[in-house]
């Protein structure tokens, strides 16, 4: 299964739906046009019943150069620009999904490029991959998730320090501070990205689910209530088959 799409490559290979974005000539540059077809991906991989996990990724040298600040000159203002930007809510929809999510990175991973991947739920980056959140050099501050997303990860202090600093960190930075998970040579990164996605396409689909909602929803919550919630979550996914025994790649 194909999209039609302008910014985006969309495809099936087998329970994995492989999202690439695809606009090399602008490192990836995200812009509204890149928004509704990422959101038409996510939508026809959420209603697809085939596809069990989703790989997100790139085409070109970099994951994602931040917005498409061309799209701010032809703006009234940069507050116009941000606002066309909001009228699909693509960041609520990575939140929603039930089905893993996982990011790919290489290359440079700046601004909202590093806020789209850290609504994912797993990231892996290649050994020679950069991060960083440039917004407040420009007088913004992240609109797609960063605030939120990067404290919760890395604590606020850390998080401030990152986001007030705007100078790229290194790969083995970002497995440091726990932004990505594993660092895989660049040449091996498509094929070990696919390779997990498989993997998570091997796990029970309710179970993936359960663990989602309870951390998603766990997280915010006090001790006492998340162990509450994730009692009933518990007994809830009893009532469902067991996942297979599998080993991860």
């Amino acid at each position: 299964m194909t999209l039609p799409t302008q910014t985006i490559i969309y495809e099936k290979h087998g329970p994995v739906a492989h999202v690439r974005l695809n606009r090399p000539h602008v490192h990836n540059a995200f812009n509204t046009a890149m928004r509704d077809d990422i959101y038409q991906a996510l939508e026809a991989s959420r209603d697809d019943s085939d596809v069990r996990a989703i790989l997100l990724s790139a085409t070109g040298k970099n994951f994602c150069a931040g917005a498409d600040l061309t799209e701010f000159g032809t703006a009234p203002s940069i507050a116009d620009a941000r606002d066309a930007r909001w009228n699909r809510d693509l960041w609520g929809l990575f939140l929603a999904l039930e089905k893993p999510i996982l990011a790919a990175i290489h290359g440079h991973c700046i601004g909202s490029g590093l806020e789209m991947a850290l609504l994912c739920d797993l990231q892996i980056a290649s050994s020679d991959a950069s991060f960083s959140m440039p917004e407040a050099r420009l007088g913004l501050i992240p609109a797609a998730g960063g605030t939120q997303t990067l404290p919760r990860i890395l604590g606020p202090s850390k998080a401030l320090h990152l986001l007030l600093a705007g100078r790229p960190i290194s790969a083995r930075e970002a497995l440091n501070h726990g932004l990505v998970t594993r660092l895989i040579p660049p040449t091996r990164l498509q094929q070990d990205a696919l390779d997990l996605a498989n993997h998570l396409t091997s796990l029970n689909p309710h179970t993936v689910k359960t663990l989602k909602q309870s951390l998603n929803l766990g997280c915010d919550l006090p001790l006492p209530q998340a162990l509450q919630l994730e009692s009933r979550l518990a007994l809830k996914l009893a009532h469902h088959p067991r996942s297979p025994t599998t080993s991860p790649p």
